[in-house]
């Protein structure tokens, strides 16, 4: 009775952690690659800033800033690009992060 019981307990574990992993990979495939990333924050005059790399050396990225209590700039890099992205002033806080998006 206890080998039964172990048996369809070890079937159940498995049948579980198959259906786990085929959401996640259909979650995964649902998000955007993750090709933005912040390389620098930095203050010049009363500008802040952010330095951006696009590690797809073969496709555009696009972005948004995420900036509590304030629109968030968005825009796009091209393959393999990196530039600095002005998006506010220094009365604005600093960006908490950068997500990336479709284009």
């Amino acid at each position: 009775m206890r080998k039964i019981t172990a048996i369809a307990l070890a079937a159940a574990a498995g049948s579980a952690s198959l259906t786990l992993s085929t959401a996640s990979d259909a979650a995964a495939a649902e998000r955007p690659p993750q090709c933005v990333k912040v390389r620098k924050h930095l203050v010049k005059g009363h500008y802040r800033y952010v330095k951006l790399t696009n590690l797809c050396s073969k496709r555009k990225a696009c972005y948004t800033i995420v900036i509590p209590h304030a629109k968030d700039p968005s825009g796009a890099l091209r393959k393999g690009e990196t530039k600095y992205v002005r998006y506010g002033t220094t009365s604005v806080p600093r960006a908490l992060f950068v997500r990336n998006d479709n284009c």
